[in-house]
């Protein structure tokens, strides 16, 4: 058996062919979104690199910016099998999750139970208007995106790999809607704000949508390519600076931590938690090999920290009577916590790296 690379080597050849599969991967399957989405580069990127990281997505915008159409154009680009659930006030968990009905074999007579799979059992779903239904219903989705199984009558029925939740919100419609609780919104890696387009992609939206029919889009990847590219992703170094980096981030969000700078302490009634620091390594791998780099640097950290924490940081009052939203907190502990390139020893190897098995 050939000797394992020793931590900190240079990046194998097939760690850096793997990388340009992903970039070439994300390359055509943005070019084919493109055919039908118009801008929103920012809002495909976050997508993409939550897939590949093995990340749900909850994106929150007015309506018509086409989030429903983006989603089951990405579906349609991946050659994922996809489901759209429209939550509403009278959604039962039964029809996400599926139900048990009695079933009669004609030719015996004998009775038994079979269990109905609901729309949750899809490669990509689509939880439409999410905080329009109660959270009865709204904690369906938590053993599917935690565990990707579902349990009912006490059965486990294991999900279709790779499994997406990627849920809407309506930010401006409060009136008879439900906030979906801390508990689940940090089951999301990402809260993608999806917002206007500029006047020339909205000239370019009136021109292609309001004519001929909606271009096809082609197939870029499919299921098994997908989970071999977030096998790859899993296996990029993180170097052990930036993810002291990272955790530092995380850790000066939180209220009672003493390194907490007092603008958190003013403004802030609850921080992240830890799975904020493991989204944060996630994504900045996914980022890494994206950016052509075959280890994740400060700049990938800060490329996603913005929709990693931004659902994780609750203000207070004194916040909100200032104006002061998650956003800015976020954007002021990255300006707290300095970012240093990531050092190499004298022969370009990383000092100490962090790989998916541990140091």
């Amino acid at each position: 058996m050939a000797d394992e690379p020793a931590a900190g080597a240079p990046a194998p050849m097939e760690d850096m062919e793997g990388a340009r599969r992903l970039r070439a991967a994300y390359d055509t399957v943005r070019r084919e979104i493109g055919k039908v989405i118009v801008g929103q580069d920012a809002v495909v990127e976050q997508l993409l690199v939550s897939i590949f990281s093995r990340g749900h997505g909850l994106l929150v915008g007015v309506p018509g910016l086409a989030k429903t159409l983006l989603v089951s154009t990405l579906a349609r680009t991946l050659s994922l099998s996809f489901s759209r659930i429209q939550f509403t006030p009278d959604l039962m968990p039964a029809d996400i999750t599926g139900t048990e009905v009695i079933q009669e074999d004609r030719s015996t007579g004998h009775r038994e139970l079979k269990f109905l799979r609901g729309p949750v059992f899809a490669n990509v779903v689509l939880a439409d208007e999410i905080n329009r239904t109660p959270p009865k219903t709204q904690a369906a989705l938590l053993e599917a995106m935690q565990e990707h199984q579902v349990t009912a009558g006490g059965r486990k029925h294991a999900l279709p790999e790779p499994f997406f939740v990627l849920a809407t919100q309506n930010p401006i419609e409060q009136e008879g809607t439900y906030p979906l609780p801390e508990a689940q919104l940090d089951r999301f890696m990402f809260l993608i704000r999806v917002d206007y387009p500029s006047e020339e992609e909205e000239m370019e939206i009136v021109r292609r949508h309001t004519g001929a029919a909606v271009p096809d889009v082609a197939v870029a990847l499919r299921g098994e390519e997908i989970l071999e590219l977030q096998r790859i992703v899993a296996r990029v170094p993180v170097p052990e600076s930036v993810l002291e980096y990272a955790l530092s981030i995380t850790r000066r969000s939180r209220v009672t931590a003493k390194e907490a700078p007092d603008f958190v302490r003013d403004w802030v009634s609850w921080g992240a938690g830890p799975r904020a620091s493991q989204f944060l390594v996630m994504a900045g791998r996914a980022r890494a090999l994206l950016q052509g780099r075959t280890h994740v640097a400060t700049e990938d950290i800060r490329a996603v920290a913005h929709p990693v924490l931004r659902h994780r940081i609750l203000t207070n009052f004194s916040a909100e009577a200032e104006g002061v939203t998650s956003d800015v907190i976020v954007s002021r502990l990255l300006e707290t916590v300095p970012a240093h390139p990531t050092p190499t020893l004298s022969d370009g190897r990383l000092p100490k790296v962090l790989g998916p098995e541990g140091p």
